[in-house]
C-alpha cells in the first residue's frame, strides 16, 4: 500500500512541475487598494491552494487532538470505576450445546 501511495504522489508532483513548466506567463493579482500584484502563473495558484489547505489542515489537527484527549479521558476514568469481574470460558459461536452428563440434576 506504501508503494502506491509513493507512486500516486510521484505522479501529482510530476503533474505540478509539468504546468508550471508550460505556463510560465506573468498574471496580475488585484489585491486591495488599487493594489497588484505580478506573480507567475503557478505561483500564484499554489499560494492560493495553500491559503485554503493550511487554516483547515490546522483546524483538523485541533479537532482530531481534542476528540483523542476526551476518548482517553473517558477510557480512562472506565477503567477506574469498573469492576473487575472474571471472564466466563463461552461456548464459541455455532457451538452446540452440550448436555448435562446423566445423574446431574
Amino acid at each position: 500500500m506504501q508503494f502506491l501511495k509513493t507512486i500516486f504522489w510521484v505522479i501529482i508532483a510530476v503533474i505540478v512541475v509539468y504546468f508550471a513548466w508550460a505556463n510560465p506567463q506573468v498574471v496580475q493579482v488585484n489585491l486591495w487598494s488599487g493594489l497588484a500584484w505580478f506573480p507567475p502563473m503557478w505561483f500564484a495558484m499554489l499560494t492560493s491552494f495553500l491559503a485554503g489547505l493550511v487554516p483547515m489542515a490546522l483546524l483538523y489537527r485541533a479537532t482530531r487532538w481534542t476528540l483523542r484527549r476526551r476518548l482517553d479521558s473517558a477510557n480512562r476514568a472506565l477503567t477506574d470505576t469498573a469492576p473487575l469481574v472474571p471472564m466466563r470460558e463461552m461456548a464459541p459461536p455455532g457451538a452446540a450445546p452440550i448436555a448435562p452428563p446423566p445423574g446431574a440434576a
